[in-house]
């Protein structure tokens, strides 16, 4: 009997040390923000909503991860092994429903908050005769990192012209890393899902060694017919060295995801940071400046019941 209470008493102990090790100092806990790489939007974004939410709550410490993207950022959500992330519309959707590269439909994951709406970049050699995307067979096509949101809309992309993964030879680089190879020459096409303007779109266009071409109206409608999360975008002109006049493409929101089981009160928060810290985040990245909180009503998959009731009393 003196045995089984000792290690009773020891499994408690362990325990308690435990959850004291995931609180840190005073009882805080440690909450994780998937952002993306950091040549795009979401790891900027990320850190600084990550810095006002632990600056807002005495409660936790929240920190943006590097992460892959939309996808990466999703399976992590879904595996605990991150609290919110960044995706796009079309990870969100897919993962909800169980669809192309999840199987399991991830019926816990919600939408916690808008942020601003992607537009899509083709970005090929300045020398290239390549005009359309379905000019691309052949050759080798930078497609966004895996497990991003931006090769689910590659693959998406390149099927309403026509071709699929065999047709092409992809490349599963990040977005600096594609700058770089476009640099280089070692790709013939890169495709960044992102928002205008891009730091990586703007280092590879100010270089003058490439131009960027559009997604016609025709295509995007497709686009639009097969996935009802995309929207027709324009680059505006002026935009980037090179684009002189607006340039037609996809668009397709970003948001903030996690699991349903997140506490009301961090939703909340994050909701009110949004709200009223739009133009200091938009310091950070002007993209900041685009969120709007109506876009809520516009919600590809469920809300956080927090977000339901931030909606509600609107």
């Amino acid at each position: 009997m003196p045995r089984v209470r000792t290690v009773h008493l020891l499994t408690t102990a362990l325990a308690a040390a435990s959850l004291l090790a995931c609180q840190g100092n005073g009882g805080q806990r440690f909450l994780s923000v998937g952002t993306g790489g950091t040549g795009g939007v979401y790891y900027p974004l990320g850190g600084a909503i990550a810095s006002r939410l632990s600056v807002r709550d005495s409660l936790r410490q929240y920190t943006a991860e590097v992460t892959g993207g939309s996808v990466e950022n999703v399976n992590r959500i879904l595996a605990g092994q991150i609290d919110m992330g960044f995706s796009l519309s079309v990870t969100a959707y897919e993962a909800f429903h169980g669809g192309e590269g999840f199987g399991t439909p991830a019926e816990n994951l919600r939408i916690v908050a808008p942020l601003y709406s992607n537009l899509t970049h083709v970005l090929v050699p300045a020398s290239s005769p390549v005009r359309d995307l379905s000019e691309l067979r052949g050759m080798r096509v930078s497609v966004g990192s895996a497990g991003s949101g931006t090769e689910q809309i590659s693959r998406q992309l390149l099927e309403v012209h026509g071709l699929t993964y065999d047709d092409v030879e992809p490349q599963y680089l990040s977005f600096s890393e594609s700058t770089a190879a476009l640099r280089d020459g070692a790709v013939g096409a890169a495709i960044f899902s992102v928002g205008v303007p891009a730091a990586a779109v703007l280092e590879a266009t100010t270089s003058g060694n490439v131009r960027m071409i559009g997604v016609t109206p025709e295509r995007t409608a497709e686009l639009r017919e097969r996935y009802p999360y995309y929207s027709a975008g324009m680059i505006p002109a002026g935009s980037y060295p090179g684009v002189d006049e607006a340039l037609p493409t996809v668009g397709m929101m970003n948001w903030m995801v996690a699991d349903e089981a997140l506490d009301d009160d961090v939703v909340e928060l994050l909701l009110n940071i949004l709200d009223e810290d739009r133009v200091s985040l938009g310091q950070v990245h002007d993209m900041a400046k685009q969120i709007d909180l109506r876009q809520l009503d516009e919600a590809p998959i469920p809300l956080h019941p927090a977000a339901e009731e931030f909606v509600s009393r609107r």
